[in-house]
């Protein structure tokens, strides 16, 4: 990816899988799917709606910290529900801007409201450090010919 890279090449490049799970399931059937999945939030969604983004932050803020059962607390009880969204177009780095703004670590990508993918602050680190190896690559091609 050179240039600017969108959220759309990202998720080509990752993937579109998403995690969801549903407001009424329990904070530790949620954290189990979280482990199994290897990933550090799931996108809370009430039907065809996304309702809310549950994280290992939420979790640890809102369970363990305020002394709280993981099991006799649903997810809808704890989940983030001020949820920012990207689309398609955005561009890794506007994301990695709207992460830092906003304190979230993953975003839910929608096109046309629907929920396509999900980039994390890993995802857009990722794609940011590549980019800039091959910036770096093509100037030492470039200073190395030009001598």
């Amino acid at each position: 990816m050179e240039g600017n890279a969108t959220v759309g090449q990202l998720l080509h490049e990752k993937g579109y899988e998403v995690w969801t799970t549903s407001p009424s399931t329990p904070v530790f059937d949620a954290l189990e799917e979280m482990a199994r999945r290897n990933v550090g939030a799931l996108v809370v969604v009430n039907g065809e709606r996304i309702a809310g983004v549950f994280s290992e932050r939420d979790y640890a803020r809102k369970i363990i910290l305020a002394g709280r059962s993981s099991k006799g607390t649903t997810v809808e009880e704890i989940m983030t529900r001020e949820v920012v969204t990207v689309g398609r177009s955005a561009t890794v780095r506007e994301c990695l801007e709207l992460m830092t703004e906003k304190r979230v670590r993953h975003l839910p990508v929608l096109d046309e409201g629907r929920l396509v993918g999900v980039v994390s602050i890993g995802d857009a680190v990722k794609s940011i450090i590549r980019e800039q190896e091959s910036l770096i690559e093509q100037l030492q091609t470039y200073i190395t010919g030009a001598i």
